[in-house]
């Protein structure tokens, strides 16, 4: 289980709007908004090498430190275009036994049975959502594919949940199944054969063109 492991050490911002940013972002710092509870929403900055830890070890909940002391959960990060420089954080105030929506990955373990007998496995559903406290919420959710045959499938309602987790993906979405490996149809004796004489068909193609020519330069 997942619990308040980051400290963001958060400071407040005096100045918003696109030209305080960009200047924050030089700085090295990631603008934030922290906001819920019924409490005004405060506008934060934080070091941008604290939030690529975060983002590193895949943190939901943070303490905030410094100008703020809370605790809260990581709503929403927004990326640059190219899925690379962080430009906004959104922070959401929680305490550690209320109840929240989170996202969460799936990890697959076992081996399926359908593997060796030439099936491919395939995750259809990488992440899942779920609802739990906000201090329990689980780094991952498991699902053993260890009896998969070529043809099974298996929903979210097979995922491996920790006590106190609720689904909240619908039960009978597939995240996983074991398709059969596509096997790409055999030429036929005609298609092979007529291959075959295609460059022979174009080389006399060819002569008849330069004869023709030579014919008609005489």
């Amino acid at each position: 289980m997942s619990e308040v492991s980051e400290v963001l050490e958060v400071e407040k911002r005096d100045r918003v709007g696109s030209r305080a940013t960009r200047q924050l972002r030089r700085d090295g710092r990631v603008p934030a908004v922290l906001y819920g509870h019924g409490e005004q929403n405060e506008h934060l900055s934080i070091p941008e090498t604290q939030v690529q830890t975060l983002i590193r070890h895949h943190s939901k909940m943070v303490e905030l430190a410094g100008a703020i002391k809370d605790t809260a959960l990581v709503s929403d990060i927004q990326f640059d275009p190219l899925g690379i420089d962080v430009l906004h954080l959104d922070l959401i105030r929680v305490n550690l036994r209320e109840l929240v929506d989170v996202t969460v990955p799936v990890e697959t373990h076992g081996e399926a049975p359908g593997t060796r007998e030439g099936g491919v496995l395939i995750v259809n559903l990488h992440e899942v959502d779920i609802r739990c406290p906000a201090g329990s919420i689980p780094d991952s959710v498991g699902l053993d594919v260890g009896e998969m045959h070529i043809g099974d499938q298996l929903i979210a309602g097979n995922l491996e949940l920790p006590e106190k987790v609720e689904l909240v993906t619908p039960e009978e979405t597939v995240v996983a199944h074991v398709e059969e490996p596509r096997v790409e149809p055999e030429e036929t004796e005609e298609e092979l054969a007529a291959a075959a004489e295609e460059p022979e068909v174009i080389a006399r193609g060819g002569e008849e063109d330069e004869e023709e020519g030579e014919e008609a330069a005489g």
